[in-house]
């Protein structure tokens, strides 16, 4: 019993159950968002260069309620709005991006990274 008290605060804690993304890949995530530019509008943890100031930073996404300030930040509802925004928000600065359904999952699991360190 002690050796699980010791250990616990060194476990990372599980995902939450709306940001969890079945078959998606953050590693593939990340080179997605890097390939398609989206740091030319965003700052993203991850992504050295650019750093776009345009869109909001991207930083501690994870901990967010909201996606564009108008949907619940759940995992089918980003992977949407990554891949065609104007669809899920009308009016919004982004602009429907050229990924699959798969490469926005990716794309959604690696913003589920981005928490506080």
């Amino acid at each position: 019993m002690l050796a699980l008290l010791i250990g616990a605060p060194a476990c990372e804690q599980p995902p939450q159950r709306q940001h969890f993304m079945a078959h998606a890949s953050a590693e593939r995530g990340r080179a997605i968002i890097a390939r398609v530019g989206c740091a030319s509008c965003h700052s993203i943890p991850g992504i050295d260069w650019p750093q776009g100031r345009l869109g909001p930073p991207l930083d501690e996404f994870a901990t967010r309620t909201l996606i564009a300030g108008r949907v619940p930040n759940r995992a089918g509802e980003l992977s949407a709005f990554v891949q065609n925004a104007p669809a899920i928000v009308p009016g919004t600065g982004m602009p429907a991006m050229p990924l699959t359904a798969e490469e926005s999952r990716d794309v959604a699991a690696y913003l589920y990274t981005l928490r506080a360190r």
